[in-house]
């Protein structure tokens, strides 16, 4: 197939590409931080806090194949072929932030949070493709670590926000009142909420699409020709053919994220359930503490994330990547024994140092590994990657934290730490010319 060449963009061009990830990341901090705490304020036994937050892998695994399969098929020359899809997922995004603090019992925000994950499931995925549409093969990597840089600036933003909000605004609760969510909790939101449409329209604005070549213009057509549940039908039937033809170094990257992502998702559920163990915090002052450690890890992400890119151009993707994830292992490793508040933050850097690499690194092989005109789909599959692992957590980790980790928060981190250092190593098995080439 025929590709039209695209042009070297510019940095600022690329700078504001991917401004949009700001505001989807902000939501994402609150998610990694907040959300749990929120569950914690409504009532929720920390046992139950893996099963409450499967909206995202649920979703995640359904949402964003289908809007990639659709989108590959989409093209307006009014308003293109990836932005309808983010812009409708941010506005989703907004509304649900808005009102996730004004939450008044448990089942309301969990629902609101499977609202939230669908608004930004719909937003990101489309977005990574949009990236890998608009870049030629040599500034892929400029490009998603540039997503990298913004990943950790939107979650330091949502995470300064909750612990300087804490300690501005929370006179009136300084004991915890169960059932009640804390006033101060409420802004953090509230700026999510502006910045998750307004980050996006940013880059909406400034960055136009480029039209789909003859060829795929004609797929295109053929797609809006067939009857309305042959449509229906084929992103299911895209994914599947996608997944029977997908390369087998995406096959390998799956088995790192299985480790990969798991042990992600226990370390931002349990680690304000950890505080409260090893430095005999209460709830308000451990999703503080939790907050200064997402921002500092997202502080160093946004440091070293367009350093990476001549790091891994001279020592090959794959060892920076292997070496970042066994950073982020020994740093897990480390935090349970920690008892000063100060202290506890240093190993954040090779957390943040581990969080750049993942955030970057996978997409920029990925990328170059895949069709061009099926970039949407395979980012799609790509993300199924990230959720299955997540939603195999949310099912598994309850009764492995209560019957095995007897319910210690600290056991809970140590497990994750043990998953990275499982993941570097099967990450070793990650070499893009070979699979590319077969």
């Amino acid at each position: 197939m025929n590709f039209i060449k695209k042009p070297s963009l510019s940095f600022w061009q690329i700078f504001n590409m991917n401004v949009g990830f700001l505001g989807i990341q902000f939501s994402f901090g609150l998610q990694q931080t907040a959300i749990n705490p929120v569950f914690l304020f409504l009532g929720a036994s920390e046992d139950m806090l893996p099963i409450l937050n499967i909206a995202g892998p649920v979703t995640g695994l359904i949402i964003q194949p289908i809007i990639g399969a659709i989108s590959d098929k989409t093209w307006s020359p009014r308003f293109g072929r990836r932005k309808p899809f983010f812009l409708i997922g941010a506005i989703i995004g907004s509304l649900c932030l808005f009102a996730f603090p004004l939450s008044p019992a448990l089942w309301f925000a969990v629902g609101l949070l499977w609202i939230l994950d669908v608004g930004n499931n719909m937003a990101m995925e489309p977005y990574r493709a949009f990236v890998g549409d608009k870049l030629p093969e040599k500034q892929l990597s400029l490009g998603y670590q540039m997503q990298s840089l913004f990943v950790g600036a939107g979650i330091v933003l949502a995470n300064a926000s909750i612990f300087l909000f804490q300690d501005w605004f929370s006179v009136e609760d300084v004991v915890d009142v169960a059932g009640s969510i804390p006033k101060w909790l409420y802004y953090s939101f509230f700026i999510g909420a502006f910045l998750s449409v307004a980050t996006i329209l940013w880059s909406v604005l400034k960055t136009p699409e480029i039209p789909p070549s003859e060829e795929e213009f004609e797929e295109i057509k053929a797609h809006k020709a067939m009857s309305s549940g042959q449509r229906f039908n084929m992103p299911f039937v895209e994914i599947t053919r996608a997944i029977k033809e997908m390369p087998s170094f995406m096959w390998k990257l799956s088995v790192v994220y299985l480790f990969q992502w798991y042990a992600l998702f226990v370390y931002w559920q349990f680690i304000t359930p950890l505080f409260m163990s090893t430095m005999g915090f209460n709830l308000s002052e451990a999703a503080a503490q939790s907050a200064k450690m997402s921002t500092t890890y997202n502080i160093t992400t946004m440091i070293v994330a367009l350093a990476l890119v001549p790091l891994a151009l001279k020592y090959g993707s794959k060892k920076i990547y292997a070496t970042s994830l066994l950073g982020t292992g020994l740093a897990l490793f480390a935090i349970p024994y920690i008892s000063d508040s100060i202290y506890v933050l240093f190993p954040m850097v090779l957390f943040g140092i581990g969080w750049a690499a993942m955030m970057g690194i996978p997409y920029t092989m990925v990328a170059k590994i895949v069709p061009q005109d099926r970039r949407g789909v395979y980012m799609g599959i790509l993300n199924m990657m990230i959720v299955i692992p997540m939603g195999i957590e949310t099912v598994t980790f309850g009764p492995i934290f209560k019957n095995l980790l007897g319910g210690n928060a600290v056991n809970a981190i140590l497990f994750a730490g043990t998953f990275f250092i499982l993941a570097s190593v099967f990450s070793l098995r990650l070499n893009v010319k070979a699979d590319k080439e077969a």
